[in-house]
């Protein structure tokens, strides 16, 4: 068994996430706001230092905010992993979701990738990295539905949403190549 202390990060907010659209594979920008947020995430981040290595989707977004937050750290070059995109909302994506209830949301998502998906790429992705960076201390940025659903079936419970910019320090149990148990610090 191996342990790993990482730090999952949510992308800065974009023009999308202010007004209540569903955002999946959309390559939205950070908005200011967004811009903000992770500063302040790259500032709590450096209280927690030192890390050896930022991680970021692949979707622009994401990358700006790991962008930011390394420089900051001072850690270098960001490390894109195509896995750590957001879930396909297929026809639904850019869809408002504002004033909905939760189950009305969950049927508009059904045409995308289903959350089991998700949770496999995801969970994939973090025992990838995990090899790789064997030892290492890493910053990982991704979205917010991928971070929730991986935490929730890694947890065996619901996670509650995950808001821009926000940092989950974790401490991560790895166990025959898989994610087995991670324990978050909030």
């Amino acid at each position: 068994m191996i342990q790993y202390h990482w730090a999952l990060v949510r992308h800065g907010e974009t023009e999308w996430n202010r007004t209540g659209r569903l955002q999946g594979r959309a390559d939205i920008p950070l908005n200011d706001t967004g811009r903000a947020q992770a500063l302040a995430a790259a500032e709590e981040l450096a209280a927690q230092g030192p890390w050896d290595l930022v991680v970021s989707s692949t979707l622009g977004r994401a990358r700006e905010t790991a962008r930011i937050i390394a420089k900051l750290l001072g850690a270098g070059a960001v490390v894109e992993v195509p896995a750590l995109v957001e879930r396909d909302y297929g026809p639904a994506e850019g869809a408002s979701v504002v004033g909905i209830d939760e189950r009305a949301k969950a049927e508009l998502m059904e045409g995308g990738e289903s959350a089991e998906s998700v949770v496999l790429r995801g969970t994939a992705a973090l025992a990838w990295l995990a090899a790789s960076h064997r030892g290492r201390r890493l910053v990982i940025v991704s979205h917010g539905t991928l971070i929730r659903l991986v935490l929730s079936a890694v947890h065996g419970r619901d996670i509650p949403r995950v808001e821009n910019g926000e940092v989950i320090a974790l401490d991560v149990q790895l166990v025959d190549g898989r994610v087995e148990r991670s324990q978050q610090l909030r």
